[in-house]
């Protein structure tokens, strides 16, 4: 499938990683209307995203899966960055979900003299709403777009497997492979049925990169 073939429009457009910038690219281009479960996270290998897919979410950013890591990010809600009352950014711990190797980047602020797990019950609730967002829209969906920043061909042959089983209307997927050196946009070849893969200049930031990309696709209302 070339990238012509997806410019077209869609009932809801998915971005499935590796970090916020699908996301963030997407809110950009006026291709996204709500916030899901990954659109905030980091999820370095798809293989993982398919597991989560696969379980339905099971298990997912529970408790005792947690662990606190050493780094730090920024505070956002849905994308935007939150500053305090002295003006400047609000910093957030980076909490990773060790069963499925998914970090959340922007909603644990951090507080002096407060520990993380004190908003713990408040970001559940907020990840569950997305969780069942996901499928309600899905469900409701007559076309949807999944896109994927980084996998490998048997990841994404398994991705649109699970996704074949998730709903019975049309997907198509887009899987963007960095490739250092490279300029412009070119197509990897897979010649999988569903699948766009397209190598590109490895800066997931590039509005250029994106602004080729998403080009001529729409979504509807509502």
């Amino acid at each position: 499938m070339s990238v012509q073939d997806l410019k077209k429009n869609y009932d809801l457009i998915v971005s499935l990683g590796i970090s916020c910038a699908p996301a963030i690219q997407l809110r950009r281009h006026n291709l996204r209307r709500i916030s899901l479960p990954l659109d905030w996270m980091i999820s370095t290998r798809l293989s993982d995203v398919n597991r989560l897919l696969q379980h339905r979410y099971q298990g997912f950013m529970e408790m005792n899966n947690l662990q606190v890591l050493e780094d730090t990010h920024i505070m956002l809600e849905d994308g935007n960055p939150v500053f305090h009352d002295r003006g400047g950014l609000v910093e957030s711990y980076m909490i990773k979900d060790t069963l499925y190797n998914i970090i959340s980047v922007h909603d644990f602020p951090l507080v002096p003299g407060q520990h993380w797990s004190v908003l713990y019950p408040e970001y559940k609730e907020k990840l569950q709403r997305r969780i069942q967002r996901f499928y309600d829209k899905l469900a409701g969906s007559s076309s949807t777009l999944f896109i994927r920043w980084s996998a490998s061909y048997e990841e994404t042959f398994h991705l649109r497997a699970i996704l074949s089983q998730l709903t019975l209307s049309e997907f198509r997927i887009l899987v963007l492979n960095p490739v250092e050196g490279q300029y412009g946009i070119t197509d990897a070849g897979w010649n999988l049925d569903r699948v766009c893969s397209l190598n590109v200049p490895p800066d997931m930031n590039a509005l250029a990169t994106w602004d080729e990309l998403l080009a001529g696709m729409t979504i509807s209302e509502g």
